[in-house]
């Protein structure tokens, strides 16, 4: 038992809590209310945590302040959906504590989780209960009447994950939807995980660690590469150097590891050298790639070999280097599909991310995007309301003045898009696309992904149904038949308006078919009909 923790410890305990949510992420994606599949929260928390770990790893040092930075600006970079952007804050708030003191009681890790709790809170303007936020609030508050009646640092963690587990059971009486539905809510069982796979290695369980998150392989949109021309220092060390030591010879240990990090750090910069005994990543920027790899090689096998000349790159950005000109107002807009994408280039949106249900962009991918376009103030169309918050961080990553326009669905965001006017000023264009959007009335028609009984349906999986903008409206097993009952509900008597955007399980022949069934239903509506290509949704639905 220990009674502290040290930066050490900390880094291999957010690692083993980025697995473990990885590895159980499609349990806590489950419990999610709603049958339909996006429901997203475990997956959106995983790649919140990957993106930790990714700056956790990069660390050259084990001093509390640099793993509490790398722990903050990682979870930042990469808060995805509603739940991945109350994780960031949780995180925030905690290594906001930890930062400043040399090692970790269970009295400063009390006031840290407390300190997540209340950055958390100031993160959501209206704060939910039966939530995440419920989870590390109320068991934040009794990790600090436990600490101080608790020494040791794993038998405070497990007392404070006990309570956790009795507040997350209190969930559906606070939350109506989760008591209806039968689950707990997702985003605290989340955190519950990975508060648990942080004690897994305060108890000696290091099987979470295995894992190695330094790559991230599941960005599925085309990376925006920005350059700050006029910040090109002078190159010091000419050439980064990257490599794996695999098949670890016998006789090495971990002082060894250590022995040849230090030995990078002495001909070089920017050095990482992390692994176990099983596997050595390193990186670093030296005048001579030829000592680095040969000090390896007194470990084990080089593998994976990467060596770049910085000062040929250097040389060839400056002169490519233009000063940038700006115009007044660009836009970004958020979506998934072929025809999706192709619309709203149509609609001359400055950058389309390929995302939406199941593929949140991060808020470091929204504002990449935001900085590749070449305008003063950049209008972040979302079109989901799980993206809008990792939107709104944006700006905290961004050179450009972004502003976010809260689209909850795509036919919002095209809405939106029309609506932008080059010529007006920001505010005036503010008002006015916020004013267009209110008048679209969105639906959709895809499947259920389990069994369950909710807004007055009984479904079993695989039922094809409808959504209205809050909720199910129609089920049935023919796609075009729910279609229609969805519409009956949306349309009313100020509807003019009728447009259909339809998925990559679609046929042309079959949405034309329906398109013109329509027009014959509803003789006062203007139809028309638009190849989507998304996933996952037969049909969204536009009613103006």
């Amino acid at each position: 038992m220990s009674k502290s923790v040290t930066g050490a410890m900390l880094r291999k305990m957010v690692i083993s809590g980025a697995n473990y949510l990885e590895n159980n992420k499609d349990y806590v994606d489950s419990l999610n209310v709603y049958p339909v599949p996006d429901g997203d929260t475990g997956t959106n928390m995983s790649l919140t945590m990957r993106s930790a770990i990714r700056e956790v790893n990069m660390c050259t040092n084990n001093n509390l302040d640099t793993i509490a930075d790398a722990i903050s600006k990682g979870a930042l970079k990469g808060a995805r959906g509603n739940s991945g952007v109350i994780l960031s804050q949780i995180l925030k708030g905690f290594a906001s504590v930890i930062s400043s003191e040399s090692s970790i009681s269970t009295k400063i890790f009390a006031k840290a989780l407390k300190e997540g709790a209340n950055v958390a809170y100031k993160a959501v303007t209206i704060p939910k209960e039966g939530t995440i936020l419920t989870v590390i609030r109320m068991m934040s508050d009794e990790a600090i009447n436990i600490a101080k009646k608790v020494d040791e640092v794993d038998e405070f963690l497990k007392k404070t994950i006990d309570v956790g587990e009795e507040v997350l059971k209190m969930t559906p009486d606070l939350l109506p939807v989760l008591k209806k539905a039968g689950v707990v809510d997702a985003g605290g069982r989340g955190l519950l995980v990975i508060l648990n796979g942080f004690l897994k290695v305060l108890v000696g369980d290091e099987s979470e660690l295995e894992m190695d998150f330094a790559e991230d392989t599941n960005v599925s949109q085309e990376e925006v590469k920005t350059v700050d021309y006029n910040d090109l220092a002078d190159i010091e060390f000419a050439y980064c150097t990257e490599f794996f030591v695999i098949n670890i010879n016998k006789k090495t240990t971990e002082a060894d590891i250590d022995k040849l990090r230090e030995k990078l750090m002495s001909i070089g910069d920017s050095v990482i050298c992390i692994g176990d005994l099983n596997l050595i990543k390193v990186h670093v920027h030296t005048n001579d790639p030829g000592i680095a790899l040969s000090s390896a090689l007194k470990l084990g096998e080089i593998n994976g070999v990467k060596i770049e000349n910085m000062l040929e790159q250097n040389r060839a950005l400056k002169i490519q280097s233009q000063p940038e000109e700006l115009k007044p107002i660009g836009t970004v807009s958020v979506c998934v599909g072929d025809g999706m994408v192709a619309l709203f280039k149509d609609l001359n949106v400055d950058y389309v991310i390929e995302g939406g249900q199941t593929m949140n962009p991060s808020a470091e991918d929204i504002a990449r995007a935001c900085d590749g376009v070449l305008a003063e103030t950049v209008f972040v169309f979302p079109n989901n309301k799980n993206i809008i918050p990792a939107a709104e961080l944006a700006n905290d990553l961004s050179k450009r003045n972004i502003i976010v326009i809260p689209t909850t669905s795509v036919p919002e965001g095209i809405t939106a898009s029309i609506n932008v006017n080059p010529e007006a000023s920001v505010e005036e264009n503010k008002a006015t696309i916020v004013e267009a959007i209110k008048g679209v009335k969105t639906g959709s028609v895809t499947f259920a992904v389990k069994s369950t009984n909710i807004d007055g349906f009984k479904l079993k999986e695989g039922d094809i149904i409808g959504l209205g903008e809050k909720h199910i409206v129609a089920k049935g097993e023919d796609v075009n038949e729910v279609c229609e009952k969805t519409i009956e509900k949306l349309v009313d008597e100020n509807s003019m308006n009728l447009t259909l955007f339809y998925g990559q399980d679609v046929q042309d022949a079959e949405a034309e078919a329906l398109a013109e069934k329509l027009t014959e239903r509803f003789p006062d509506l203007e139809v028309d009909c638009h190849r989507g290509g998304q996933p996952l949704y037969y049909y969204l639905i536009s009613i103006e």
